[in-house]
């Protein structure tokens, strides 16, 4: 881990600001609140610290640093997030010595970036000279305005087969750079030519506003009509949404998603108002999908296509979201239509009455079930979705509305699925969540937390406390390990070198009220009383110890000795320690 790269992140960036991105925050004793992100929940109970640089949910005890945020809001890991962040900060990471080509990734993602910047300088460029007339009269056609092609950077592709090629090597990259970062694409004999031609082109970006992949969409006679960019190492479609880039404030603020299928819907949904839409990129909804959006609102509604397909499309996405206990809408269309058709014929108003209209995700499922569906497929359909939540809690709450829907008594279906939903909640499909709990404890763990609190809560004391033995009464590994931390960087940020539990034992404690005046001085005291009552009650266990082996090995010298020990040792709670 580079500590110095992660300091350097920290001075730079203030975590209520990039809080703030994505949470209403407001003032209050010294520190932000709003409503948490993390959980659904009508009074604000999420704090952030400026001055320490942690967030903490007293409601769903969330919390972590700017770091742990900005991964769990977007659904990435630790390390995506360390390298955006310091992209944003203008900080250099530094290789670790644990992976000898974690620097060549980087440097090649950052290169992959740089080049997916300037193909889409390319393409915009293209759409205003004579070469972009044809895409140009297709978006007249199709009602955009120029407000709107600027603001999700559209673009066009001409029927040059080297066109983005001789662009790219102007630039100084070479041809196979651009194959490996899915701009350039190389036939069987070796032949590289421009993956996207005759095309009007979709810029995808990533919640950073980066260009990391395209769409195109053929605008003359050919096949496919849509063509997308293949995964490379700085984009799995299965991860990212079209237009949530440019969504997510809408979404953030409102708690509410609209998720569509294409990406001409995503952009007429935006200019009508709906800035709260995205989409998914030529693919079936994924679970990690459903987690991005899942950090940003607590309701997601389908908007797909009134064919067959859509509907078989909204049926699966509606099961995914609802088995991440996202609350879900489907809003169903006429056949023929879609959302663009819907919208330029009727505009906001006319769409807004099949919003208004929204199914029940569960509802839907149910009754789409119902219709084609034999008996065994609507049953498997249920155990699959009952057994699919992510916590038990979940379970619960759904099992008697699938058993009302399906006209089954629930007990009975309880019954019918009683092994397979007490099954272990599958991993495939389970969303990272906020560190809620400290690690399962037992008493001494316990025992340890009241003097490791207190060193959280009251730092200054954190000297006098190492000095008085507050290490040697400590009984168990989790309070040892983070004692050792804690002294050894008092007065430090800590929190990157804390494990998840210990990170979210830390910042609770941080985020308590600590205590002053008359009232710390007599907790002071207690501690103190209470440190020097354990080491006399250890002192007295290893004496009693010694005492048993001098009698089982009958040396009598030894165990008179012990004994005279021991009955001087007298603990006298009056005695100042």
């Amino acid at each position: 881990m580079d500590r110095a790269a992660i300091e350097a992140i920290k001075d730079r960036l203030d975590i209520a600001d990039i809080v703030r991105r994505y949470v209403e925050l407001r003032p209050v004793s010294g520190r932000w609140m709003g409503l948490c992100p993390f959980h659904n929940e009508k009074t604000a109970s999420f704090s952030v610290n400026s001055d320490e640089g942690f967030f903490y949910c007293f409601g769903c005890q969330a919390s972590g640093d700017v770091f742990d945020f900005y991964a769990q809001i977007n659904g990435i890991e630790f390390k995506d997030a360390l390298e955006q962040l310091a992209a944003e900060a203008g900080v250099e990471l530094t290789p670790g010595k644990v992976d000898p080509q974690a620097a060549k990734r980087s440097s090649e993602r950052k290169l992959f970036m740089d080049m997916h910047e300037q193909a889409a300088n390319y393409y915009s460029r293209l759409l205003r000279l004579p070469e972009g007339r044809t895409a140009r009269n297709y978006l007249e056609k199709r009602g955009l305005d120029s407000s709107v092609i600027e603001s999700f950077g559209l673009g066009c592709s001409s029927e040059d087969w080297q066109g983005l090629e001789k662009f790219l090597i102007s630039k100084g990259y070479t041809s196979e750079q651009g194959v490996k970062a899915g701009l350039l694409s190389q036939n069987a004999q070796g032949r590289i030519y421009d993956r996207f031609r005759s095309r009007l082109i979709f810029p995808i970006k990533n919640l950073s506003s980066k260009v990391i992949a395209f769409g195109g969409r053929i605008i003359t006679e050919g096949e496919p009509k849509y063509l997308n960019s293949s995964d490379t190492p700085i984009y799995k479609k299965g991860d990212h949404l079209y237009g949530l880039w440019t969504a997510r404030n809408s979404i953030s603020r409102t708690k509410h998603a609209l998720l569509t299928e294409g990406y001409m819907d995503v952009i007429s949904l935006h200019q009508f108002g709906y800035t709260n839409s995205c989409g998914v990129l030529g693919t079936a909804l994924t679970p990690d999908q459903v987690k991005r959006l899942r950090g940003f609102c607590s309701k997601i509604d389908l908007v797909f296509d009134g064919d067959a397909a859509g509907r078989k499309a909204a049926l699966r996405s509606a099961e995914m979201i609802l088995t991440q206990g996202v609350s879900c809408g489907v809003i169903v269309l006429p056949e023929g239509e879609d959302v663009d058709s819907i919208l330029q014929a009727r505009g906001a108003d006319g769409f807004q009455v099949f919003l208004n209209d929204a199914r029940d995700g569960l509802d839907f499922c149910l009754s789409a079930l119902q219709q084609g569906y034999s008996p065994r497929e609507v049953m498997d359909w249920a155990q699959g979705f009952l057994k699919g939540m992510t916590s038990a809690s979940l379970r619960a709450y759904y099992l008697p509305k699938v058993a009302a829907g399906l006209g089954v008594a629930e007990a009975e279906l309880r019954s019918v699925f009683s092994g397979a939903l007490n099954s272990p909640v599958p991993q495939q499909q389970a969303v990272r969540q906020p560190t809620r709990v400290a690690p399962p404890v037992g008493a001494q763990v316990k025992d340890d937390k009241y003097f490791l609190r207190y060193a959280v809560k009251h730092p200054e004391y954190v000297v006098e406390l190492s000095e008085r033995g507050v290490g040697q009464v400590l009984t168990s590994h989790w309070g040892k390990t983070l004692w050792s931390k804690i002294s050894a960087h008092s007065g430090q940020d800590i929190i990157p070198l804390l494990d998840d539990s210990e990170k979210q034992f830390y910042i609770s404690s941080r985020a308590e009220e600590a205590l002053s005046g008359e009232e710390l001085a007599e907790e002071w005291r207690h501690v103190c009383k209470i440190i020097a009552r354990r080491r006399y009650d250890l002192g007295r266990k290893k004496l009693t110890d010694a005492l048993r082996r001098a009698q089982a090995q009958g040396d009598m010298n030894r165990v008179s000795a012990y004994l005279k020990v021991l009955n001087d040792s007298v603990w006298r709670d009056d005695e100042q320690h």
